[in-house]
């Protein structure tokens, strides 16, 4: 990323020192994300994982105004509410390291919400480009300073084949960096909450392709598929109040 805003001659510096240091706390959060996202699904599945970030929303719509005296939305609240019943209904009959997953699945949809929320706020007094380059550096240190104390920088770590090498880039550069700028770009218009919204939409298409690359659907039971439609439901039902509430506001 660095290379690349640095050919592009984008902005990479942050002068405000007081959002230099606010932007490097954002980046721990993200690291933190990352970090506790990746357990759920080590854990579980990737269904489950992504299905946790579903209650970003939910975490949105208190979160905002509590740090920036946003006006309190009832109506996105009880949908979030709507989305915990969907998770209940998916982890009824969990038990062992799949609860423990749902745990680590649910703090990464806390982290999630939190540094959408502050990215949301920063992103009118900063540039993307810039946001980004230190968030991600410093959530490379983080999780570095995670392995370290852990024990498993070593040579092991660097193990892989050429097709591990080339995902890691792709996962990297294109659905990591390049996503993180435009989705950072985006709240400008949009907002926290509308966009991480749009983000729950993952679940649809993460089941589909976890059932098809991973063969999950051979993992999940009924209950997982009821409680993600339950889900589903709610992001569609609260995308057309959305839009119609949208409408209502250019008419008048």
């Amino acid at each position: 990323m660095f290379i690349a805003l640095k050919i592009v001659r984008l902005p990479i510096r942050i002068r405000s020192k007081k959002y230099f240091w606010i932007t490097l706390g954002v980046g721990v959060l993200v690291a933190l994300h990352w970090w506790t996202f990746y357990q759920s699904i080590y854990l579980s599945t990737a269904s489950l994982g992504i299905l946790c970030l579903s209650t970003v929303t939910l975490h949105v719509t208190w979160l905002e105004p509590l740090l920036f005296r946003k006006p309190f939305s009832w109506v996105e609240f009880f949908m979030g509410l709507l989305v915990v019943v969907g998770i209940y209904i998916v982890s009824d009959d969990f038990k062992g390291n799949e609860l423990i997953a749902l745990a680590w699945g649910l703090t990464s949809a806390v982290c999630a919400a939190l540094f959408s929320v502050f990215n949301a706020h920063l992103v009118h007094k900063i540039p993307s480009t810039a946001m980004s380059i230190h968030e991600m550096g410093v959530g490379f240190l983080f999780l570095s300073g995670v392995l370290f104390f852990q024990g498993k920088i070593d040579s092991h770590l660097f193990e892989m084949t050429t097709s591990d090498a080339l995902w890691l880039l792709f996962l990297g550069i294109v659905c990591t960096c390049i996503a993180f700028i435009v989705t950072i770009e985006i709240m400008k218009k949009l907002g926290a909450f509308t966009v991480s919204l749009s983000i729950n939409l993952e679940p649809v298409y993460t089941i589909i392709l976890a059932v098809i690359i991973l063969q999950e659907h051979t993992l999940l039971g009924y209950k997982f598929y009821l409680g993600a439609s339950v889900i589903l439901l709610v992001l569609v039902v609260n995308a057309i109040i959305k839009r119609n509430k949208s409408k209502t506001i250019i008419s008048n």
